[in-house]
């Protein structure tokens, strides 16, 4: 078992070279080895390309040793026809005898006909191998597939008193808590998932662009709740608006949509957060970072709709203002980016 966890150990770090990239396909990663030794390796890098079984069988020198060697993978290989074939028939036309698996796909397509298949050709498939950590790497893609939902992230800055925003400011000028390092970070977070919202406060008082400016990457879709649509005749041209990235408004008398600038309806009378996420869903993004103020923030925590929390804490003291959501809960991780403090939060609930 120990020599099992060892490769597949190495298949969740390729895997993890695909973050941000391989949406909506999960994060896989793949090693073959023969006699103790890997001779060929792969990880799905982008959607529509070639899976990390394929990129791990192609990249075998010898192919004769495949027949004696064993593959590990972290989710199961497909087994249905999508814009690839079936890994699993892959697998098998090369005489793979040995499979060690580390999670099932919770895809209806897949959900456990890859392996089915695979025992029926091959002599030897395991399947669970480190199970858990399988799981955590892909926890976007198994919470969109089983809460039919996307991945929630909650994020924040807060000072040293407590305070999330001052009592005023500059319209359109965000005072910021945070240390460059620290910003530059959340642009990365950005760059990782698929999409990212704000209530009408924070679009209004901040006018927040919500890219990847500050880091390579892809721009998350950008997501605004706005009851009234009073954005429209915002006092300032508000950048996410301004139709330069995929931006969905949820409101509830929605005007004409634009390629990139699209309306929702959404009915609030009832809680808005479960209808925003349905339509996600259906937009098929599996992730979501929640960067509004205190009032969207706090919506989502009272609505047990989140999965994690990311936290920071600058260095700075407000003294009065906007005080900081209320996440009673022992965080799960610290860490120190130069003045600031970083601290993890997860929700056990929403496993």
């Amino acid at each position: 078992m120990e020599i099992a966890e060892k490769y597949m150990k190495r298949c969740l770090k390729l895997a993890k070279n695909g973050l941000g990239k391989t949406y909506p396909n999960p994060l896989v990663g793949s090693v073959i080895v023969w006699k103790d030794k890997i001779i060929g390796e792969g990880w799905h890098q982008k959607a529509g390309l070639p899976h990390a079984e394929v990129n791990a069988i192609n990249s075998v020198k010898d192919k004769s040793k495949l027949k004696d060697s064993t593959l590990y993978v972290n989710l199961e290989p497909c087994s249905h026809y999508g814009k690839t074939p079936p890994c699993s028939d892959l697998i098998i036309k090369n005489n793979i005898k040995n499979v060690v698996i580390g999670s099932v796909d919770p895809n209806p397509e897949v959900a456990g006909n890859g392996v089915k298949k695979l025992q029926q050709f091959c002599e030897n498939v395991k399947v669970g191998i480190l199970n858990k950590e399988c799981e955590e790497l892909n926890k976007r893609f198994f919470t969109f597939q089983r809460k039919k939902r996307p991945y929630i992230i909650l994020k924040w800055a807060e000072t040293q008193d407590g305070f999330i925003a001052p009592k005023t400011q500059e319209i359109g000028k965000p005072t910021w808590i945070t240390n460059p390092i620290s910003k530059q970070l959340v642009h990365k977070w950005r760059s990782e998932e698929q999409s990212i919202l704000v209530g009408l406060n924070t679009a209004l008082k901040d006018n927040p662009q919500l890219n990847t400016r500050l880091w390579a990457g892809k721009n998350p879709v950008r997501v605004l709740i706005d009851k009234n649509l009073k954005s429209l005749s915002s006092l300032i041209t508000l950048h996410l608006l301004d139709d330069k990235i995929k931006t969905i408004v949820f409101c509830e008398n929605p005007v004409e949509s634009k390629e990139n600038l699209i309306f929702e309806k959404v009915d609030f009378k009832e809680n808005p957060l479960p209808q925003v996420l349905n339509v996600l869903y259906q937009y098929n993004l599996q992730s979501i970072i929640i960067e509004g103020g205190q009032k969207t923030l706090q919506s989502f925590i009272d609505a047990d709709l989140w999965d994690e929390a990311r936290v920071f804490k600058g260095n700075s003291y407000f003294k009065n203002g906007i005080k900081a959501p209320e996440l009673n809960l022992i965080p799960y991780k610290k860490s120190k980016i130069n003045t600031d403090y970083l601290t993890y939060y997860i929700n056990n609930s929403s496993f």
